[in-house]
């Protein structure tokens, strides 16, 4: 029986706010970063990893935690993780060296890691599949994706006075969100299924991610034939050759059979992957060229980012709407190609001195393509997938998410190179929007041939 509708818009609440919480803290770094570097004398390669930490942590142990939803319920998952991400929160704010710091980052990861899923597998079994689970994750994605704009217009305000602010901020929002789990989430026990987690493949996944990130980051500041950039590579080929084996031989495997036949979220996973290597790393981009090539001040920077993010929250509601008369796979194309010409305006209007004139219609583009994109590959992804494993569909599709957001940034990083001029930020700006372009030849190619994810006949004009 499904919960009263009050109950279940309570919960919908809760859920978008942590999920709020999870992309707010993966962007609000970036604009504080320049002060957290120079307040804890962090060199650059190290200062990169207050935000890698977090990212690799998070997509490495993603897997791991939506196996543990289904293992031991969501609702259970979701009361450890924010607590775990409160207080991974109050240490990073009180930290006085970059070890702790890091260490608290890496903390912070793990707790989004077993949050994530825990909140899809929340969704999952609170909305029945069709037109109600669809306006559910129409509703959290817009409020995901805002959080990742927010977070670099927060940032910038929040690090005028201190850059520990950016971590303060999320302890009142856990601590909220842990009563409201206590309150409003029970133990769904029916959902809960049997057996053991299967750790070895949670090792090697989250092993191959850490190397593969270190590689690429040692590669970009050493050269790719320095011995600690090979051997990274090294491992991070080893593990996942030891990942692929173990999940086809082993008893207890960290991704479902069940879930590899499924064709949306495959396809659902290679779309957020694109997502991040265009629009979604596009805050980091931007983050850099107003403050390093423009000298924009961080106060500054973040209010710049307000366009982009007021246009995620729109570009989300919007697709909300046009998945439920086009079908999720339309509006990704829709998202897809918008995201590709505001990045295309970017870079070549970067060079320009008028924010209004040259920066604020890639902004709004982008913004917009942004909170379409996110919002659809969400739909699609977990719209075919059996309620009891929704937890671990949803980590599966965020892992890909993650993974090729560090990815990104350790290329667009070697792009960039140590003294960026207009020219490399152009170069980085039209990376993102092939990749955007990329998202919209698979989106077409989906709504040709498999017209699924519509909830109703008709797609008006």
């Amino acid at each position: 029986m499904t919960a009263p509708q009050p109950g279940r818009l309570a919960t919908l609440t809760l859920l978008s706010l942590a999920q709020f919480l999870i992309a707010l803290d993966y962007s609000i770094i970036y604009v504080a970063l320049p002060s957290i570097a120079g307040d804890l004398r962090l060199q650059p390669a190290l200062a990169q990893w207050v935000v890698s930490a977090y990212a690799v942590l998070f997509a490495g142990f993603l897997l791991l935690g939506g196996r543990l939803s289904d293992r031991v319920g969501a609702p259970r998952l979701f009361l450890v993780a924010i607590i775990t991400f409160g207080v991974a929160s109050a240490i990073g704010a009180a930290a006085g060296d970059g070890p702790t710091l890091l260490a608290a980052r890496g903390a912070q990861g793990l707790g989004a890691a077993l949050l994530q899923p825990a909140v899809l597998g929340l969704i999952g079994t609170t909305f029945p599949a069709g037109p109600a689970r669809s306006r559910a994750l129409a509703v959290w994605g817009s409020v995901g994706a805002s959080g990742l704009a927010v977070g670099v217009l927060l940032g910038g305000v929040l690090t005028t006075a201190s850059w520990r602010l950016t971590f303060v901020i999320n302890v009142p929002v856990t601590v909220l969100c842990a009563l409201g789990a206590v309150i409003l989430l029970g133990p769904a026990r029916d959902h809960v299924q049997a057996g053991t987690v299967p750790t070895l493949g949670s090792v090697l996944g989250t092993g191959t991610v850490l190397a593969l990130v270190l590689g690429l980051t040692f590669g970009a500041q050493w050269g790719w034939n320095s011995a600690p950039c090979l051997s990274c590579l090294g491992l991070a080929l080893a593990g996942c050759v030891g990942f692929v084996r173990n999940e086809r031989s082993a008893r207890g495997v960290l991704i479902d059979p069940v879930l590899r036949r499924i064709r949306s979220l495959r396809v659902a996973a290679v779309a957020t992957a694109l997502y991040m290597a265009s629009v979604g790393s596009e805050f980091y981009l931007l983050t850099l060229a107003l403050q390093v090539l423009k000298g924009y001040p961080p106060l500054l920077a973040g209010m710049a980012f307000l366009p982009l993010a007021l246009m995620v929250t729109v570009g989300s509601t919007t697709a909300g709407r046009a998945v439920r008369r086009c079908g999720a796979p339309r509006v990704l194309a829709g998202g897809f190609a918008v995201s590709a010409a505001g990045l295309l305006w970017l870079a070549f209007m970067l060079p320009g001195d008028s924010y209004a004139g040259d920066l604020l219609v890639g902004l709004l583009l982008s913004g917009f393509g942004h909170g379409a994109v996110y919002t659809s590959m969400f739909v699609i992804g977990t719209h075919d997938v059996p309620a009891a494993r929704q937890g671990t569909a949803g980590a599966l599709l965020t892992t890909s998410q993650y993974v090729a957001g560090a990815l990104t940034v350790a290329v667009l990083t070697l792009v960039l190179g140590s003294s960026p001029d207009d020219a490399h930020f152009q170069a980085a700006f039209l990376l993102t929007a092939v990749a955007a372009a990329s998202g919209f030849g698979l989106a077409v190619g989906m709504a040709n041939h498999v017209p699924f994810v519509r909830l109703d006949s008709s797609c008006g004009g």
